[in-house]
């Protein structure tokens, strides 16, 4: 394939290669060459062209395939317009010479047609440059089309759009020919031709004027035929023709009307003849004289939905502004069509017209209108609907009975009124929320109209206005309790009236089912009204014959719609219920038989009607209350339901009798049944399965029905990858709604409202607007089918076989179409059953059954009728994967193999193909793997046979399902079936777009089945790729829209495995251009390629979509592609799209491909991103963004050359600009924007800290104007949040408060560099306080106040507004909604369920709770601060006020509402832990609810209150804490209305209860909600929640009442720990577990004091007898630790978890396992260090709670924990700093040696043996060791020493420990680090004083020496450094001390050591003065120490002097220099007190 890339063909290499791989080296070679011509150099092109044009001629005579023949012209066009154009006209010559040949061989059909294509090439790319030859080629084309077949056709009415479309105006004299010869092939018999034609046509309005003029009735007449016998391309292109045409004709364009004098087509005519297509369709208007009296025959559905897509053509084209404008007029006119008797006259096809004008009203509204001008449409509408209703009252009041067409008038009104009310609730429902002005404006009335409705005499009207009204409460919930209340009161007031009774009922019914899309639901006793309407309705049914239908009817349908609220609602009225359903039937067999002899037809319709109605209220209860489904309550409705189904087979006898209008009624009552069976378990109903499979095969299969009814199911049942050989793919377009009417099975597309009334209350099917069920008749065999695929399964193998037979039998009875439809129905049963039998696992039973079900589907394999064929081939795969065994498979393949090799016929051979594919497809790969080679050979052969295209189709769609399935092992056939796949596209005539789409499928999954080995480069896989991508670039250009989705999905597999070899450049512009196509599969096949795109590699996306907007703003042939890509690249294009597109699917992938696109790129374009947020925001006028884009593009081609202004005039108007409207964002999409901006704020928190910080942001500016960070946007975030906070659709305002809290959240901390010490965020505390106050008004929904709350208590805390007045406008917010929670139960009068008033009440109290914890944080620091030493106390006083807030001022806002707080709070947590209970707890629940609930609510109420605890169980810990336990609390003032949550549950009186109790109740409710919530927080509980209640916890036990409740009960205790410690094992942040810490810290504290207390007791009892004391505390005498009760247990084991968990070298088992590595010790991370301080400082205290026995049984593990810990974290830090975790290492060291126990005597052995092991290991901790070489000595010489000072006597005379000792200080002593050393002395200094002399001694006389040679050496080295004169300093005191130690007669040995080295110190006077800073130091220190000794030991000191003159003389200068230098200083020296005798150590902490 490389050789192929070069400028001219490189013809050796194509010599070399097989015949057969020529073409794709062609196709390659011109693929290059189109790449590269634009880009290359002029010159270079010039040089070649002349071999180049040989070239590309020589190409056009040899036979070129049609993407070939495409990419040639193309090339050769492209080379004429950039080269010299002199052999241009030869070139042109030569083509019209080979078009003119004679030659009509298949062989010369591709030169002709390449020729053709040629010349469309040259005069697109070089129009008017090609001057006058054009009327001969135009001739020449229109003659060479009158003997083309109809590929030439196609070619040739192509290459004329293109010839027009390149000379514009120019070819004015052809126009007339052209348009003769091309009209007459609108109606040719090829749908490829006929397309064609349209293009053509379509190309030639733009400049033929008579088109829409003079032509114009001829042209819609041929439109209207040419839609005749149409397929789904034809119809949009002819729409497009004629939808356009009528545009131009009432807008011509201005170039055109300048020219010519032309009278304008009125929009009447226009609109009239519009009309005529609609109603009487292709017939022309001569015929239609008499038969519009006689009602001739109905228009062909064809052209009826081509004409509606026309309407819709017609107003997009003229645009959304027209629509504003004519709106009224349009509106009329469409509902006139409806209300046509033509439209009519049927019901079917009445219901057919509705659908196509519910279509035009949709699409046009619903896309062109913003949401203003929708409004206005809605007024319309409503003013339509009143109109209809008054005309119809008059017909209905009018009982003189002179207005005979009324009845007339008023059977047509009914259709209009459900157009009108259908797309009246859809617009409401689309805008919702923004539509509260449609609804609120009194002028217009809405509700009111559409009520008057629902007395229309029709049922349809009634229906589809109750629909609306449906709609109107999902749209704005507020109005659902009203409209329901209105509705019953209509009821009961109009009971007589049967269209009230219906109407109203309907109303209320879909209410009822509009309540699952309220979240807020609506109050529970709406249940209770409607269960007492319709139980009167039933009861009162007989009283009056006139209504008993009705009321039966309404009675049933209103409890079916009460199901749909679900199980807590039905539970209290299941009793009622079931009572109902038994009376409803006959007891007993004989009641049922003394029935059948009574009563007369109508009692029968009325019995009929009321049983149907039962059992459907009885599905509905399955359906949506599966919970209730007891076995009891099943038992209780198989009673009804047997009695029914016994029922069934009487009903025929009564028919005959009563007449045949009761069939309807009973085929009700038989769908019902079907209906609830097949949703109950099988077994329940075994018994009766022979009647009821009897019924159900009779149903479907046609016995008792004379229609030939086929059912809608068989779609469903085929796999969806069938599509493409059923058709059934236009499922998929965006005419989906209306091309339905035109599939094949019974009534398709027919759905409407009336056919079930019960379907109004019914969760509507995914993808439907309104429900639509189909007509009885087809519901009834759908709902048999279903059911018989349910029961199948369980029937015995022995009537399985009956019924295979009995089927065979059917159909071999069945004659022509009926047997069609008995086969259809009946394979589709088969179908049903097998698929149930997969779904069970279960087989299909023995030979004889197989052979039957064999026979029956074999012999369908080869049935003329595609869609049984298919059905066939499924039915043939599911029984292969039900059987499962390899010899029924093969002899299953061997049968369609033998098949296959001997038929000749199209059918046998596309059947057997088929069902190869369905064995592979349901068998898998490994199954079918003996099979493959022969399969794959066969249909490779298959998909080679040119003669028929079907068969082609069919072999390689089930060559796809092959090279699916069987995965991997397909490998070795990839070669083969790739090239045949290339060979064909190249070769395939692009019109047969199947086979394309087939080889689209086959190329998708040759590229799964290779796989990531795609990324290779061996040469075979290098080969595979290119062909792979071949093959993608031949179906991108095909003309098909599904052809290109197929492309484009092959390429997004390429890039999911060989993302490098997929070209983005070329990709990405190409799926920009899909997004504005016209076809859903193709704009869903961008998106999702987008989506996976956007998810590597987003950048590059939108740069390559920018490149392209603007080459498309730079190049003049582009203008044609008018992507809306401006500025805002393609995420403008993508907010845009969400807009217009209602597709789930697309919208959801346009979702994520912007959230990808948002991760990656965000950050970087920050205000690009925020600026598109906040545009789709600030939305207020209806013109959208696109609108500027056109405006430039305007003005850029009028300054081009005259010949472009026709073009650019037309673009006004042009159906490129307009189809894509520009309307302002939806509500829905500024949802998303908001989202959008939330994810925005996140994503930069985790980027970068600067976007959180205002200062380094502006440097950061500064430095980089580019850059760009969130804190300089604030004021747009603000702003933004602000917008969405306060819109009118209550999504938005969720999402705008969740973005406001975020910003809060973010920023609250924030400080303003220009005002320090205040936040940036306090500018904007007015915006925040506007956006939340609407937030509270009344009307507000509860989840809205709730959310609003939540951002109060945000702000509030958040620290940002210091000043109280400004704080007390939000908090006057909360202060009010408090108020409403007080209020009580059931105050208020509700509007949503009681769910939404918890929800509310208690967002309130966490908000409260919130605040008062955040109050109680602030005044609790400012207590701790140190109070300012009080100056001035008057200025003192201002200074407060002035600036800083008092300490306390959150609480002073809080304080006035704590009494009502703290009560509601403990009733919310009362309420919360009775609602976590366990569920069989239940019956312990109060049965009224509880403070904030009631019971029928309960489960919704369990997550509201799930959400808010913790921070009111923190809020109640504090003020408990804070008041003692409410010590101070008066009981008695509790308002009524809380009595339940008062603090006394029994209601005894008030005084009955002592303040211990309640204490001790409030402490078990606390511990025990937190407990029961640390025992399991699940997963997805916020770590904020664990927080709150850990921080609750400690709160509580820092009281003191609370210590004695935890400590008296010790079980308790050890619970708490034992649930913290299992807390610890699954919740990892470091914040929880230090907050654990804290709590055992409490726990053990309160353990201690509680301990000391009875000591005390004790100690007083019993003075006499000492000894008894001891035994206190755990472990008694004998010091064992019990688990489970020993609290002591508890706290070890939680601690030691976290020590080993942060420090695992602790752990002795992993220093043992081979794998170990040892660690050398690090510094642990900040967080770590203070957790392993705190907890080995509550190790420590442990022995203290322990008897002497006990604390010996835990004290070695202690010991060996906290010598461990030192061990491992005592590491020098750089500045010499002592690490947390070491200093509590030593402060527990010394707690515990200087505990009591060490005075126990019987214990005294084992304690010495303790410390002395302690003190081994610290030494061997502290040995010098290389691979430890940042040890800190200094830490391990203080644990030295606080061994020898602590536990001196345990110590004395060990001479192995006093030796490790020495050398410790010893080492220390010789050290190079002066620190060390100083600490060194200091150390040494305490050891020497210690009062034990037998300690110190050996110590004194080993260490002293040395020390003193050290000290003298200082003379020679002088200190250099502070620290290293610090230590001589210190070695010097230790010395002194040593001399005041002595006894007198050695002072003077001891003073001639001091002295003389303080001498040597000393500088001579001239030193002095040059000396460093620190050697004066030393001098200095010298002599002052001399100075002092002098005098205190006068004697000695004078022997000591007078020994040594020169010590003498030294000491006397010194003196004399320094007396001369400060007299002063002497004096205060002098006053220097006595030598201290104390130990001078100062540590940081002090041990000592």
């Amino acid at each position: 394939m490389e050789l192929a890339h070069s400028l001219l063909l490189n013809e050796d290499a194509l010599a070399q290669i097989t015949e057969a791989k020529r073409p794709v080296f062609i196709f390659e070679w011109l693929r290059f060459l189109d790449k590269v011509l634009v880009a290359a150099n002029k010159v270079d092109v010039k040089e070649k062209q002349k071999k180049l044009v040989e070239q590309l001629t020589g190409l056009i005579s040899s036979a070129p395939g049609p993407p070939t023949r495409k990419l040639l012209a193309k090339n050769l066009a492209t080379l004429y317009s950039i080269g010299d154009t002199f052999t241009v006209f030869q070139t042109l010559d030569k083509c019209n010479e080979i078009i003119k040949s004679k030659d009509d061989t298949p062989a010369y059909l591709p030169t002709k047609l390449a020729a053709v294509a040629c010349v469309g090439a040259f005069y697109e790319k070089m129009g008017r440059m090609l001057g006058s030859s054009f009327p001969d080629t135009i001739n020449n084309l229109l003659k060479a089309l009158k003997s083309a077949e109809s590929q030439g056709r196609g070619e040739i009415l192509l290459s004329l759009q293109k010839v027009l479309s390149g000379l514009g105006g120019a070819a004015a004299s052809c126009h007339r020919d052209i348009y003769k010869n091309a009209r007459s092939l609108l109606t040719d018999r090829s749908m490829a031709v006929r397309c064609a034609v349209a293009k053509c046509l379509l190309e030639l309005q733009n400049e033929a004027v008579f088109m829409w003029t003079t032509e114009l009735e001829n042209l819609a007449t041929l439109c209207f035929k040419a839609l005749e016998g149409s397929n789904y391309g034809v119809r949009v292109a002819v729409a497009k023709l004629l939808g356009t045409v009528m545009a131009t004709a009432l807008m011509p364009k201005q170039a055109a009307v300048m020219r010519q004098n032309i009278k304008r087509a009125t929009l009447e005519e226009v609109l009239e003849l519009m009309a005529t297509g609609f109603l009487r369709g292709g017939s022309g208007f001569l015929k239609s004289g008499g038969e519009m009296l006689k009602g001739g025959a109905s228009v062909s559905r064809e052209v009826r939905v081509g004409v509606t897509q026309a309407y819709v053509v017609f107003v997009t084209t003229l645009g959304g502004q027209w629509l504003e404008r004519n709106f009224a007029t349009f509106l009329s006119h469409v509902l006139d069509l409806v209300s046509h008797p033509r439209a009519t006259q049927t019901h079917v096809e009445a219901v057919y017209s509705r659908r196509c004008v519910s279509f035009m009203l949709r699409a046009t509204l619903g896309g062109l209108l913003g949401e203003k001008a929708q409004i206005a449409a809605g007024k319309e509408i409503c003013q339509a609907i009143s109109k209809q209703m008054r005309a119809v009252e008059a017909v209905v009041n009018d009982i003189s009975g002179e207005n005979k067409v009324g009845a007339a008038d008023v059977s047509a009104s009914q259709h209009v009124m459900v157009c009108a009310l259908k797309e009246l609730g859809s617009l409401v429902q689309s805008l919702s929320a923004t539509a509260s002005p449609l609804i609120q404006e009194p002028s217009i009335g809405l509700l009111d109209t559409v009520t008057s409705v629902l007395l229309h005499p029709s049922m349809a009207a009634r229906l589809a206005a109750a629909w609306c009204l449906r709609c109107v409460a999902v749209a704005l919930p507020y109005q659902l309790t009203p409209l329901l209340d209105r509705c019953a009161e209509r009821i009961n007031n109009l009971k007589s009236s049967p269209e009230a009774v219906s109407g109203y009922s309907f109303a209320m019914a879909a209410l009822l089912g509009g309540v699952h899309q309220c979240p807020l639901g609506i109050p529970h006793s709406k249940g209770k009204l409607v269960v007492s309407i319709a139980e009167d309705l039933l009861r009162t049914a007989a009283q009056n014959s006139r209504l008993s239908l009705q009321r039966t009817q309404a009675g049933w349908l209103l409890l079916g719609a009460l199901m749909t609220l679900g199980a807590s609602l039905v539970r209290y009225h299941l009793p009622k219920m079931l009572l109902l359903w038994r009376n409803v039937f006959p007891r007993s067999q004989k009641e049922l038989e003394a029935e059948k002899a009574r009563g007369d037809a109508f009692t029968w319709q009325v019995t009929l009607e009321g049983r149907a109605g039962a059992l459907c209220a009885m599905r509905s209860f399955v359906a949506h209350c599966p919970e209730l489904l007891t076995e009891d309550v099943i038992r209780r409705l198989m009673t009804p339901i047997e009695c029914a189904m016994t029922m069934m087979s009487h009903v025929p006898a009564i028919i005959k009798v009563h007449g045949a209008h009761l069939k309807a009624s009973a085929a009700m009552v038989r769908l019902r049944l079907y209906d609830i069976l097949a949703l109950l378990p099988p077994k329940t109903y075994e018994g009766s399965f022979n009647a009821l499979l009897r019924e159900l095969v009779a149903e479907f299969t046609l016995t008792d029905n004379s229609a030939n009814t086929t059912t809608s199911l068989l779609r469903s049942l085929c796999h969806y990858d069938d599509s493409v050989l059923m058709g059934s793919w236009l499922q998929e377009t965006d005419h989906k709604s209306i091309e339905d009417q035109l599939q094949p099975n019974s009534a398709s597309g027919s759905g409407a409202l009336e056919h079930d009334p019960s379907s109004i209350y019914l969760r509507v099917p995914v993808g439907e607007a309104i429900p639509g069920p189909l007509p009885l008749g087809v519901s009834v065999i759908d709902a048999s089918v279903a059911l018989f695929g349910v029961v199948f399964p369980h029937v015995s193998f022995k009537h399985r076989l009956q019924m295979l037979d009995h089927f065979a039998e059917c159909i071999k009875q069945a004659k022509g179409v009926r047997q069609q439809a008995v086969q259809l129905n009946i394979f589709t049963a088969v179908l049903s059953a097998l698929k149930g039998l997969a779904e069970n696992k279960s087989t299909l039973g023995p030979e004889e059954v197989r052979k039957s079900a064999l026979a029956l589907v074999m012999g369908a394999l080869d049935n003329p009728n595609p869609i049984l064929r298919c059905a066939a081939g499924e039915a043939l795969g599911r029984m292969a994967q039900v059987v499962g065994e390899a010899t029924f498979i093969a002899r299953m393949a061997q049968t369609s193999f033998d098949k296959l090799k001997s038929a000749r016929d199209v059918v046998s051979r596309t059947g057997h193909s088929l069902a190869l594919g369905c064995l592979h497809r349901y068998v898998g790969g490994i199954g079918s793997g003996q099979h493959l080679k022969t399969s794959v050979s066969i249909l490779l052969a298959l998909a080679q046979d040119g003669s028929s295209h079907e068969v082609q189709t069919w072999a390689l769609h089930s060559l796809a399902l092959i090279v699916d399935s069987s995965g991997p092992m397909y490998r070795g056939y990839v070669e083969p079936t790739l090239s045949l796949v290339l060979t064909l596209l190249l070769t395939v005539p692009p019109s047969h777009t199947e086979v394309h789409q087939c080889l689209g499928r086959c190329l998708g999954a040759l590229i799964t089945t290779v796989g990531p080995e795609l990324q290779g480069n061996g040469a075979t896989i290098s080969t595979i790729r290119s062909s792979c991508l071949v093959g993608c670039a031949i179906m991108q250009d095909h003309s098909d829209s599904l052809v290109q989705a197929a492309a484009i999905s092959c390429l997004q597999q390429l890039h999911m495995f060989a993302p490098r070899h997929v070209n983005l450049s070329s990709l990405v512009p190409c799926l920009c251009v899909h997004l504005c196509s016209s076809h859903l599969l193709l704009r869903r096949a961008a998106v999702a390629c987008l989506r996976q795109l956007a998810q590597r590699e987003a950048a590059e996306v939108c740069e390559y979509a920018m490149s392209l907007a603007k080459r498309a703003g730079d190049s003049k042939d582009n203008t044609a592609i008018n992507l809306n890509i401006t500025e805002t690249g393609l995420e403008g294009v993508l907010f845009g799209m969400l807009d217009r597109e209602t597709d789930r699917k697309l919208c959801s992938d346009i979702h994520d491909t912007l959230g990808h696109m948002l991760s990656s790129l965000a950050v970087e374009k920050l205000s690009h991103w925020l600026k598109l947020c906040k545009d789709v925001l600030a939305a207020t006028t209806d013109v959208g963004g696109a609108v500027t884009f056109e405006v430039e593009k305007d003005e850029e081609d009028s300054e081009k050359k005259d010949e472009m202004d026709d073009d650019t005039m037309f673009t006004g108007l042009g159906d490129d600009d307009k189809s894509k409207p520009s309307v302002a964002p939806r509500w829905v999409t500024r949802v998303f924007a908001a989202d959008c901006l939330c994810r925005i704020i996140l994503l930069c928190e985790n980027a970068d800290k600067a976007h959180f910080d205002l200062a380094s942001a502006r440097s950061a500016q500064a430095k980089n104007p580019k850059g760009d960070l969130l804190v300089l946007h604030l004021s747009d975030l603000i702003r933004m949040a602000f917008m969405a906070a306060t819109d009118h659709s209550n999504q938005l305002r969720m999402a705008g408060l969740q973005a406001l809290e975020d910003i809060i959240k973010k920023f609250a901390s924030v400080p303003e560099p220009e005002f320090p010490g205040h936040v940036i965020l306090e500018q904007y505390q007015a915006n925040v306080g506007a956006a939340l106050r609407p937030a509270f008004s009344p009307d507000t929904p509860s989840d809205i106040t709730a959310k609003a709350c939540q951002v109060c208590s945000t702000w509030i805390g958040s620290g940002v507004v210091s000043d109280l007045n400004d704080l007390r406008r939000v908090h006057n917010l909360l202060v009010s909604s408090l108020d409403k929670v007080q209020a009580g139960k059931g105050s208020s009068s509700q509007l949503y369920s009681e769910s939404a008033t918890t929800m509310e009440k208690l967002a309130v109290l966490k908000a409260w709770a919130e605040v008062y914890v955040v109050a109680m944080k602030i005044k609790k620091e400012a207590e701790s601060k140190p109070a300012k030493p009080v100056r001035n106390v008057d200025e003192d006083e201002e200074d407060l006020n002035a600036d800083v807030l008092p300490p306390d001022s959150l609480i002073t806002l809080v304080q006035p509402e704590l009494p009502s707080l703290s009560r509601l709070w403990l009733a919310m947590l009362r309420d919360y832990a009775l609602l976590t209970l366990p569920a069989e707890f239940s019956s312990q629940l109060p049965a009224d609810g509880g403070a904030f609930y009631t019971p029928e609510t309960i489960d919704t109420a369990r997550l509201h209150y799930r959400g808010s605890w913790a921070p009111v169980l923190h809020a109640v810990a504090l003020w408990l804490n804070s008041t003692g336990f409410g010590a101070g609390e008066e009981q008695e003032d509790v308002t009524p209305a809380l009595s339940k949550a008062a603090v006394l549950p029994h209601g005894g009186s008030a005084t009955a209860k002592s303040f211990e109790e309640s204490v001790k109740d409030r402490m078990h409710l606390m511990l025990g909600v937190s407990i029961e919530f640390l025992c399991f927080p699940r997963p997805e509980e916020p770590i904020e929640h664990v927080m709150s209640c850990l921080q609750a916890l400690c709160t509580l036990l820092e009281s003191p009442c609370a210590k004695t409740h935890i400590a008296e009960d010790q079980l308790l205790a050890v619970e708490l720990l034992n649930v913290l410690h299992r807390l610890l094992l699954t919740r990892d942040p470091p914040a929880v577990q230090l907050q654990v810490t804290a709590v055992v810290q409490e726990t053990i504290r309160a353990a201690q004091d509680h301990m000391q207390q009875q000591r005390t007791n004790k100690g007083k009892e019993e003075e006499e007898e000492k000894e008894s004391q001891a035994i206190l505390g755990e472990g008694g005498d004998t010091g064992e630790l019990v688990p489970g009760k020993s609290l002591v247990f508890a706290a070890m084991e939680l601690l030691v978890f976290i020590l080993v968990r942060h420090l695992p070298q602790l752990n002795t088992r992993v220093k043992e396992s081979p794998s170990h590595v040892p660690l050398r010790p690090q510094r642990l991370p900040e967080e770590s260090a203070r957790l392993v301080a705190n907890t080995v400082s509550i190790l420590a205290e442990l022995p203290s709670l322990c008897s002497p026995a006990g604390s010996m049984t835990i004290l070695p593990t202690v010991l060996f924990l906290i010598t461990g810990v030192l061990r491992e974290t005592a590491v020098k830090t750089p500045d010499s700093s002592v690490p947390v975790p070491v200093s509590a290492a030593l402060q527990g060291i010394k707690t515990i040696i200087t505990s009591p126990l060490a005075r126990e005597e019987s214990m005294q052995a084992e304690w010495t043996g303790l410390v002395r092991s302690s003190l081994a290991s610290v030494l061997e901790y502290s040995q010098p060791d290389e691979s430890r070489p940042d040890m800190d000595e200094v830490s391990m010489l203080t644990a030295i020493t606080l061994f020898l000072l602590s536990a001196s006597g345990e110590l004395v005379g060990v001479t192995v420990l006093q030796k490790g000792c020495i050398e410790r200080f010893q080492n220390a002593l010789n050290s190079s680090d002066p620190g060390l050393q100083a600490r060194c002395y200091q150390l040494l200094l305490s050891v020497f004083q210690h009062s034990s002399r037998a300690l110190s001694t050996p110590y004194i006389h080993a260490l002293a020496p040395p020390m003193v040679e050290k000290l003298k050496a200082v003379e020679r080295s002088r200190p250099g450094t502070a620290a290293e004169l610090q230590a001589v300093k210190e070695g010097i005191r230790v010395l002194e001390n040593l001399v005041s130690m002595g006894e007198e007669q050695n002072r003077v040995q001891l003073l001639a050591l001091l002295v003389p080295t303080l001498v040597s110190y000393l500088l001579d006077e001239n030193a002095i003065s040059s000396a460093p800073q620190v050697s004066k130091g030393l001098h200095d220190f010298a002599l002052q120490n001399l100075m002092r000794i002098g005098p205190l030991y006068p004697a000695a000191f004078k022997t000591v002097i007078g020994a040594a003159p020169e010590l003498k003389t030294r000491l006397e200068s010194a003196i004399r220099a320094n007396q001369a230098s400060s007299k002063a200083k002497a004096a205060a020296r002098q006053a220097q007190p006595a030598v201290q005798a104390t130990p001078t150590i100062k540590l940081k902490t002090s041990f000592f």
